[in-house]
């Protein structure tokens, strides 16, 4: 896929185009793309880019803070309250806290699930029978796509061959 092309899908600011093209065919093998192009759908007004961001900027994923940070624009500053357990910076829980509010979730809670989330863990295995809960930067992601994220080979070997991930994997995906 043409980073061109892709950056005509960003501007064009249509969500379906950026979410269903962009972020499921193959642009995850950059991730500062991948990330740019969650970010205009954020910008659009997409709510799980939104939170999407939110999560990686929390955890601090693949160029999050840099292509997902808001600063002092917005309008958002975190309170000692909603600090308290958090050890990400200010600056960034900036940023995180504007995705939050901007998907249009309540930030209390969203940065408690986020707090939990970090703490405990959460399902991130892509294969639907799997019930292993881990931290997301634990689960490996399939290496054609990059989005996948299995707990391990054999559950990615099981997503592929029964769970549909073969047919599904590098190809565009329909809007959701």
């Amino acid at each position: 896929m043409s980073v061109p092309r892709v950056l005509r899908w960003i501007a064009s600011g249509d969500v379906a185009s950026i979410n269903c093209q962009a972020l499921r065919r193959g642009v995850t093998r950059s991730k500062r793309l991948a990330m740019q192009c969650m970010r205009k759908a954020a910008e659009n007004g997409d709510t799980d880019s939104c939170w999407n961001l939110a999560q990686r900027m929390y955890e601090d994923g693949p160029y999050a803070r840099e292509v997902g940070h808001v600063g002092e624009a917005a309008g958002v500053t975190p309170s000692a309250e909603g600090m308290e357990g958090h050890d990400v910076p200010p600056d960034v829980m900036t940023g995180v806290l504007h995705w939050v509010v901007k998907g249009g979730y309540d930030p209390i809670a969203g940065l408690e699930e986020l707090l939990r989330r970090a703490e405990e863990g959460s399902k991130y295995c892509s294969n639907n029978g799997c019930e292993v809960a881990g931290h997301w930067k634990d689960f490996k992601a399939c290496p054609q796509c990059k989005t996948a994220r299995y707990c391990g080979a054999a559950c990615q070997k099981e997503h592929w061959t029964t769970g549909g991930h073969k047919e599904k994997c590098g190809k565009p995906q329909g809007p959701r």
